[in-house]
């Protein structure tokens, strides 16, 4: 099943996020947060949106609050924060849970999903990341220390461009 079907998510600025609009598109999802020693690879994030956007790709940045409270501000805060600082322009979503009984509908599809060293289920910590299919399917997931310009995650978003 798509991540993108019958999935509710507000976009951080309010009003539905409309996952269905990146079908066909290969999506890095990621859970943010700004107060966490990982913040830095915003940067890194922008970066790769960029350079393959107009390709068919986007990052979409996730914040959370699970982890140690390192993401504690309001929506606006977060927004401010992140254009300012790392001059984000990829797409984010409100704030939401991404393990425990609160987990998002969207984390459910995501969390079966094994890295290379065969980790599933809850997620370890800020910025763990989450490659989408054109077609929707989770092709791959990066624990929170994989860099987002690391070689694997490049060549599995290249590997995944609409042709």
């Amino acid at each position: 099943m798509s991540v993108y079907e019958a999935i509710d998510i507000a976009r951080l600025q309010g009003g539905p996020a409309d996952l269905s609009q990146y079908q066909g598109k290969a999506v890095l999802i990621v859970n943010v947060a700004s107060k966490c020693g990982l913040t830095p690879q915003y940067a890194a994030l922008e970066r790769l949106h960029e350079t393959y956007a107009d390709r068919g790709f986007t990052v979409l940045g996730v914040p959370c609050n699970q982890f140690m409270g390192q993401e504690p501000g309001t929506s606006a805060e977060i927004a401010e924060f992140c254009s300012a600082t790392y001059g984000v322009t990829f797409p984010m979503t409100e704030k939401v849970e991404v393990n425990g009984d609160g987990r998002h509908a969207l984390y459910e599809r995501l969390v079966p999903k094994a890295d290379a060293e065969g980790h599933t289920g809850d997620v370890r910590w800020n910025f763990e990341k989450f490659l989408i299919s054109t077609d929707g399917e989770v092709v791959a997931r990066f624990s929170p220390q994989t860099e987002p310009d690391a070689p694997e995650v490049v060549s599995a978003v290249e590997a995944n461009l609409p042709a």
